[in-house]
């Protein structure tokens, strides 16, 4: 198939781009690097009126360090973060799932902030980004507002973005020296869309500990606090205090009730901690 007509703008400059959002009265879609909306207009599973490609804008492709955190813009590609074209505050944590997002063409024209937009529960971003303590910044003519990754998305295929609004910045916390990262997924081959994820940031210095289990058919469960997963308190023999029962409980808090779908959650989450632990 293909699209229902549209009207097409590249706008100029980030101001332009947000009055064309205001002016269109909702009835308008951003590209970027095209991977998530493309295939959705192709199968006019959305049929805007207008599509605004802001992909030259410049001011949404910057990364910088700023305040000890890394600021990225919504531009910045999975490639660029995969090849070390961004500054790496998480020791390599991002580097690693940049890497591991779908093939190649996709990470050199897929951007974060196209991730994070569409708000997939498979994309590996929203877990991984939630595990990291990362915030988004959102932008209108109104002004921005800044929230935590894990309030952003708040539902599958559903954010907290508003008419007119678009993602202009992710920031990223350091990792401290003592955290340890563990990032799982299961897929039926390489390249496609996960079906579980489980991401573990684990600092048995702070006693603190950062759980995702991601790719269920809502958004993300974030444990922000996560000493009830390993007996109540997080040190260096975490990996063994890990307690699998506590994590079933989530995900049927969640709404995940086929066992065998949980079983694959809790392998994958199993995993993570594991490879955060070795």
């Amino acid at each position: 198939m293909k699209p229902a007509p549209f009207a097409y703008e590249r706008p100029r400059d980030l101001n332009a781009a947000l009055s064309m959002l205001a002016a269109s009265s909702g009835s308008a879609k951003i590209i970027a690097g095209g991977q998530s909306l493309g295939p959705m207009l192709n199968l006019r599973l959305v049929q805007p009126e207008l599509v605004v490609d802001i992909s030259g804008l410049a001011e949404l492709k910057r990364a910088e360090l700023s305040g000890g955190e890394l600021v990225l813009g919504a531009l910045v590609t999975h490639a660029d973060i995969e090849d070390g074209r961004t500054a790496d505050v998480t020791r390599g944590a991002m580097r690693t799932v940049a890497a591991n997002i779908a093939y190649r063409a996709v990470r050199n024209r897929g951007t974060i902030g196209g991730s994070l937009s569409h708000a997939d529960p498979a994309a590996d971003w929203i877990s991984a980004l939630a595990a990291l303590g990362a915030r988004v910044t959102l932008r209108s003519l109104s002004g921005a507002r800044t929230m935590p990754v894990e309030a952003f998305v708040v539902g599958a295929l559903e954010s907290a973005l508003h008419a007119g609004e678009i993602v202009e910045a992710i920031h990223v916390p350091a990792r401290a020296a003592s955290a340890h990262w563990g990032y799982a997924k299961s897929c039926r081959k390489t390249g496609e869309f996960a079906h579980a994820i489980g991401v573990a940031l684990v600092d048995p210095a702070a006693a603190s500990a950062r759980i995702v289990i991601g790719a269920i058919d809502t958004a993300p469960i974030v444990v922000t606090d996560a000493a009830e997963l390993f007996g109540g308190r997080i040190a260096a023999d975490y990996k063994e205090r890990f307690d699998i029962r506590v994590a079933d409980a989530l995900l049927v808090k969640a709404g995940v009730d086929d066992p065998a779908q949980r079983h694959i959650h809790l392998s994958v989450l199993k995993r993570a901690v594991q490879e955060a632990a070795a």
